[in-house]
């Protein structure tokens, strides 16, 4: 299935460079011709994404959506005739491109592996709809852009703009996500989040090709929007890392598992034995100050599925239930437990539970 997305991802890219580009070099309506081909390519991935990609990410789905909306945008405002039609792509357009940054944020966070509250996302949809609306003004208010004009440039429609005191709130907007995305990457690298440097170098070129793209447009006068090739190449460098990574983590634990059923054999189930323990010990533990410490500086360090293993773990909820909640085998549960244990600096379930309400004391 990822062979075939890696297919059709490869297709459109050369569909685009030898349609789109030559239809920029010529000008006119042929930029028009551009921006479609740049929409197809967006609708293409996204079904592509959908179809191809067994486990399906909610921010990956959501990014491909907002690349879609976008181009829609660029490709409305460049067919429009009159001022309303050119405003109401503008804000289509906006509408892609200010939630976009927030997806690849997001994206980069479960890619290293980086936990966040459950406020997060809620906290930044309240910010990126106060910047949509700020940069959705033009026609209603003159903050965003002070005067506003629609040109026919050989046959394609352009909007002319004057800008405004409060434009500069969607620059600072943009410049925060990128510096906060190469941080976030910078710091998963030195955490040993990300499984090698070369996925640290993928990461961070999808953000700075975005940022190039975009002081490039600051700086020279272009009528195309490049950040719409731009958006395109990202999305397929992230999920290019996220598939790698992916199958990276299924490979060690593929290994791990067999070497795990080497040395436990055909014996009896050693989670449930863990189970059977920790029910029936009811000693005090002597577990030193400084393994304590130990364990409660290291929970930071584990990722999200351990951390929700380690949860129910103290929950006291049943091996069974852990793998139907997590849809997991059991040798997958192995695995994680040997991560958890070794990160915690514990040897087994029963000692991970007794710190833990240690801890909680």
């Amino acid at each position: 299935m990822r062979k075939s997305f890696g297919i059709i991802s490869v297709a459109a890219m050369l569909a685009f460079y030898l349609s789109g580009c030559s239809a920029i070099s010529n000008g006119g309506m042929n930029m028009a011709v551009a921006y479609g081909v740049t929409t197809v390519l967006s609708l293409l991935l996204l079904v592509a994404y959908c179809c191809c990609v067994q486990k399906k990410e909610v921010w990956f789905i959501l990014l491909f959506s907002s690349v879609l909306v976008v181009n829609i945008g660029y490709l409305t405002l460049s067919i429009s005739n009159i001022l309303l039609e050119a405003l109401l792509a503008n804000r289509i357009a906006y509408l892609g491109s200010v939630f976009l940054p927030m997806f690849m944020m997001l994206i980069i966070l479960d890619v290293t592996k980086l936990k966040y509250k459950k406020w997060l996302p809620v906290l930044l949809i309240i910010v990126s709809m106060l910047v949509f609306f700020i940069a959705a003004s033009p026609g209603y208010l003159d903050i965003y852009y002070k005067e506003v004009t629609l040109e026919k440039i050989n046959g394609v429609s352009v909007l002319k703009k004057v800008y405004g005191a409060w434009h500069c709130v969607y620059l600072y907007y943009l410049m925060t996500y990128f510096a906060a995305m190469i941080g976030v990457i910078i710091y998963a690298s030195t955490r040993k989040r990300i499984r090698s440097i070369s996925h640290s170098f993928v990461l961070v070129a999808a953000v700075i090709v975005n940022i190039g793209v975009w002081l490039l447009e600051q700086l020279v006068n272009l009528d195309f929007e490049f950040l719409s090739v731009s958006y395109v190449i990202s999305e397929l460098f992230l999920l290019g890392t996220y598939l790698l990574l992916q199958d990276g983590e299924k490979v060690t634990a593929v290994q791990t598992a067999c070497n795990d059923s080497e040395n436990v054999g055909n014996s009896t189930d050693t989670l449930e034995i863990e189970e059977k323990e920790i029910k029936e010990d009811g000693e005090q533990p002597n577990i030193s100050a400084q393994k304590c410490e130990h364990f409660v500086r290291s929970i930071a360090d584990l990722t999200h599925t351990e951390r929700m293993i380690y949860d129910f773990y103290i929950e006291g909820r049943t091996t069974k239930d852990i793998m139907q909640e997590l849809n997991i085998k059991e040798n997958t549960l192995k695995f994680h437990n040997k991560n958890i244990y070794g990160k915690l600096g514990v040897s087994s379930r029963k000692q991970l539970v007794e710190i833990a309400r240690m801890i909680e004391k």
